[in-house]
């Protein structure tokens, strides 16, 4: 599943949520809703009874709520009951509260403001580089982040079609891609750059040439993918390594050219205001 997670506003309030692109719907936490419409001072344990209750009375809407891992108040990633708008909207019934009417106006706005996008992908892109901006990236990064997005769907929607199976397999062919273009592992690059393994997105904490090297080594594998015809994982872990290789390739000769590395050890929580504005390094 492609994530973009967010946090969304109630009265105030923080509702965290994911979007999952291949099912088109918001989930949102189970337990963040209910501390709303309940003013609990424990909505886990609010949740735990009415799940017990709705179970037994055979509530389906209990049974579809899936687990995903999410950012909890003290940073650290946690399983999370999600629920998407109908099964929230099916819960808020079970919820004596009279918050549950301008909750369920709320949802409709989320749903609307969605839609929006989907129709018209400009207003997403638009709403992403307004967001990027007020946390203090350059108007130049946000091109390059914005790009580097679009590219990478590109090849993930290329994979999808050739019978590449999502999450893991899509995980090592992407480690495949940065081992070759940067001779580091996300994973790796992440601990080259002190970042947090589950907190930190690694992409926004890239500087502009590791942005388009990044880009590079993705666009070279959706190319190479096509004019191979490359069918399921082997097939695709061969052209990841090979579009890999043209980024790896570029960046070591620019290297040798201009006498800097392209990788850096700099991210957002050591880069002074200043220069975070300049080189536009961030955490979202």
């Amino acid at each position: 599943m492609t994530r973009e997670t967010a946090i969304k506003l109630f009265e105030s309030k923080k509702v965290r949520s994911v979007w999952d692109s291949e099912k088109g719907k918001w989930l949102f936490a189970v337990v963040d809703v209910i501390a709303i419409l309940t003013d609990s001072q424990n909505p886990q344990v609010y949740w735990r009874v009415l799940k017990k209750r709705l179970l037994a009375e055979g509530n389906e809407t209990v049974t579809n709520c899936n687990g995903l891992k999410m950012t909890a108040p003290d940073g650290k990633e946690r399983l999370t009951d999600v629920a998407d708008s109908e099964q929230l909207l099916r819960l808020i019934q079970s919820i004596p509260s009279p918050k549950a009417e301008p909750f369920k106006r709320w949802l409709a706005q989320v749903g609307y403001e969605r839609l929006e996008e989907i129709e018209n992908p400009e207003l997403a892109a638009k709403r992403m580089r307004e967001l990027y901006r007020a946390k203090g990236y350059s108007d130049e990064w946000i091109e390059k982040r914005v790009r580097g997005i679009a590219i990478r769907d590109e090849l993930t929607n290329e994979w999808k079609k050739r019978g590449v199976k999502e999450q893991v397999e899509y995980s090592i062919l992407t480690a495949e891609i940065s081992r070759a273009t940067f001779g580091m592992t996300p994973t790796e690059y992440k601990e080259f750059k002190g970042l947090e393994k589950q907190k930190d997105n690694l992409r926004n904490h890239m500087t502009d040439l590791e942005l388009i090297f990044t880009m590079l080594g993705e666009a070279s594998t959706t190319e190479i993918a096509r004019n191979r015809d490359a069918q399921e994982f082997e097939e695709n872990l061969d052209a990841a390594a090979a579009g890999g290789t043209v980024a790896g390739n570029a960046r070591k000769d620019l290297e040798k050219k201009s006498g800097k590395r392209v990788s850096t050890r700099e991210n957002f929580k050591e880069i002074p205001e200043a220069k975070k504005r300049k080189i536009g390094v961030d955490n979202v």
